[in-house]
């Protein structure tokens, strides 16, 4: 391990790349401008944040195969170039292909950097201070996802072109790709089979293991879901401007990430079972509050509530699989960074559902049914281990 006075300088690159994670948030806000700008349906504006995290079921485990050959920080910053062309695309013109073009290469991206950049953060902080340090990494992300409805707006006010956003986030990704270019970062070598595609998909057969993959699909389903519609619900339900309602996701991310934090010092003192319960009754009593509500504060509230109690349901149900299987540890990691793959199922799904229903409510309906599995989930899963 690096020498403690080189720790913060080396971390600096790293948590560059953290916030560059957070662009693949931006797809929610993004999307509600493109059914704007272009006069799409539900359905078809969400195909859109489908592309992006359609990648994660296709990308995980060749990454892994791709850290073997040329390494961590190369991967990151394979990532990170993606990234600054992914953003790049919709400045230089702006077209329904283009911006699915562009979609899909932030996807792309986003899935490679996700299975890379953490591991790369354990060769520079100690085993001791890894948890700590991947808890800061993720608050960093939460930044960018926050800021990012905030910058749309100001950049469609102020410029009358919200995708300014791109440009300045285009930015930070080469920024964050040149630290990371020039910082030596020592890596152990990799030894050992990487994991295949059968080798994974295989352990669904464990019926622990089948149900927490399904229970990521539904809290990133319900995650992405809520970015997507928020904004359109609060259009919907007070008859305001996108502009004004996109402020609805940065509220979102704000609480999402007020949970991220406390729930570090949360799950320090409380059972596992117990805090996923409350969290996961909490998330479903928000959801049914956008449906009943009507007004401003209360829809606003509900919004803050969702984001608040979704934001640990990731790392505890990827802990009870790693703990169930923990000689399988890899395979089970790679399957569960698939399981982002829900955040590409439920907004078409979503979409579809509003449509039907000519309301949002079709939308809040599919993401209270994920709700409703990770609540018959918890006697199942969470009883069978040390949570």
């Amino acid at each position: 391990m690096e020498k403690k006075s080189h720790v913060l300088l080396k971390l600096i690159p790293i948590m560059l790349a953290f916030f560059a994670m957070g662009f693949v948030d931006l797809v929610g806000i993004a999307t509600n401008y493109v059914k704007d700008d272009f006069e799409l349906s539900n359905s078809v504006a969400n195909l859109f944040t489908s592309m992006v995290f359609f990648w994660f079921l296709v990308c995980s485990v060749p990454t892994g195969m791709l850290m073997n050959k040329i390494g961590r920080r190369k991967t990151v910053i394979l990532s990170l170039v993606l990234t600054v062309v992914a953003l790049a695309i919709p400045l230089a013109d702006y077209n329904l292909p283009l911006i699915l073009i562009s979609f899909s290469l932030l996807g792309i991206s986003n899935a490679i950097m996700q299975v890379s950049l953490n591991p790369l953060l354990s060769n520079i902080v100690s085993d001791k201070r890894l948890s700590s340090a991947l808890t800061f990494g993720q608050f960093v992300k939460a930044i960018a996802s926050f800021v990012a409805p905030i910058i749309a707006a100001w950049g469609a006010l102020h410029f009358q072109n919200w995708r300014l956003l791109f440009a300045i986030f285009l930015i930070e990704a080469v920024v964050a790709a040149a630290a990371l270019w020039f910082e030596d970062i020592k890596e152990e070598e990799i030894t050992g089979k990487v994991s295949t595609f059968k080798e994974c998909f295989a352990l669904l057969g464990d019926t622990t293991v089948l149900l927490c993959f399904i229970a990521i699909v539904c809290h990133v389903g319900i995650d992405v879901g809520t970015n997507v519609s928020a904004p359109r619900i609060i259009m919907d339900k007070l008859n305001i401007s996108l502009t004004e309602a996109g402020y609805a996701t940065s509220v979102y991310f704000l609480f999402r990430t007020l949970g991220c934090l406390s729930g570090t010092f949360i799950l320090a003192k409380f059972p596992t079972r117990n805090f996923f319960a409350i969290s996961v009754s909490l998330l479903a009593a928000g959801l049914i509050g956008l449906i009943v509500f009507n007004t401003s504060v209360t829809l606003y509230t509900c919004i803050a509530i969702i984001g608040f109690n979704n934001a640990n349901l990731f790392p505890i149900m990827f802990s009870q699989a790693i703990l169930h299987r923990p000689e399988k540890k890899n395979e089970i990691s790679g399957l569960m960074i698939m399981g982002i793959f829900g955040g590409a199922v439920f907004p078409l799904i979503m979409g579809v559902a509003s449509d039907l229903l000519g309301s949002q409510n079709g939308a809040v309906i599919i993401m209270g049914i994920g709700a409703a599995y990770l609540l018959a989930v918890i006697g199942k899963v969470l009883n069978t281990n040390r949570g």
